[in-house]
């Protein structure tokens, strides 16, 4: 009979706030969990909804959409929605339960697309006229004109870029249009004008209003003539296991989508570091007691999207 293994003891980490306080400048990743939630009154959804709302006014961990009368929190793992859970019964009154987690993925479009309307056709009920190019960029999202600024009146350009971000919250496929380029082609609107012995006439003149109410047709059309593939968020993982249990800790990760690249043995311990797709995370934080005796520690963060 081999020596007795020291008891397992999980150490209590630091709220993710408190440690990103202590690195200012460090940049938040992007959660990569999704859930719904579900006020246990039926009566409760406004509140529930003001409340997240003002929960992530407060914490940059928080992010809320409102989607198809359902409203859904970003996540950064399982134990943020007991903590959730607690701060709406105890600060709001509000009783919640949550829907099965999901991964939150995200589209990039494949190649180069564009579309456009123009004033007075038939497929444009609209007074304004918009193109828009979607083109696939390194990173991030940008919008840029190819018109002449002065071209419309300021407020109409604004009025488009601000509905292009929205847009891209949910691209052809269901997921936030990430990493791409958004060019403005081509520009036009009616000016200001007065019906007879009356004033301003918005029957005969172009408004923001036009201009909001186009740019989601004009951007879809684009996105779809351009393709976009959907990605799955990957998280880099470090595993700090007893030696002799990688006999089952190798055939569970491979069971997980997990992909060892390095490993390392020190005395008893085995250090494995990888990726991991961000769906497995929970359940291989729950089989690792399991495989290792109680003795094995994960630590993890978001790394980068791999297509599906």
């Amino acid at each position: 009979m081999g020596p007795a293994r020291r008891p397992h003891r999980r150490r209590t980490p630091r709220p993710l706030r408190e440690r990103l306080d202590t690195h200012p400048f460090r940049t938040l990743p992007p959660p990569t969990l999704e859930t719904v939630v579900v006020p246990s009154r039926p009566s409760d959804d406004n509140a529930l909804h003001v409340a997240l709302t003002q929960l992530a006014e407060q914490d940059p961990l928080i992010n809320v959409r409102r989607d198809d009368g359902q409203t859904s929190v970003s996540l950064y793992g399982e134990v943020q929605k007991e903590v959730l859970q607690a701060t709406l019964a105890n600060d709001y009154g509000v009783h919640v339960t949550f829907r099965e987690t999901t991964t939150v993925h995200v589209e990039r479009p494949i190649a180069t697309g564009s579309a456009a309307e123009f004033l007075h056709t038939p497929t444009n009920p609209y007074l304004a006229t918009i193109g828009l190019r979607v083109e696939p960029a390194p990173s991030g999202v940008t919008f840029a004109l190819e018109v002449e600024l002065g071209s419309m009146p300021y407020a109409f350009f604004k009025a488009v870029e601000e509905t292009v971000h929205e847009t891209l919250r949910r691209g052809p496929q269901g997921w936030r249009v990430i990493d791409c380029t958004v060019t403005m082609t081509h520009s036009g609107y009616l000016a200001r004008q007065s019906s007879a012995h009356g004033g301003f006439d918005k029957n005969m003149s172009s408004t923001a209003g036009d201009f909001r109410a186009l740019t989601p047709i004009v951007l879809r059309n684009a996105l779809k003539q351009a393709g976009t593939r959907v990605y799955e968020p990957m998280h880099r993982f470090t595993l700090d296991v007893p030696a002799d249990t990688l006999g089952t800790v190798l055939p569970a990760l491979a069971r997980l989508r997990a992909v060892p690249q390095t490993s390392s043995q020190q005395g008893e311990s085995a250090v494995l570091e990888g990726t991991i797709p961000a769906a497995s995370i929970h359940a291989l934080d729950q089989r690792l007691p399991g495989l290792t005796s109680g003795e094995g520690t994960l630590e993890h963060t978001f790394s980068h999207h791999t297509p599906l």
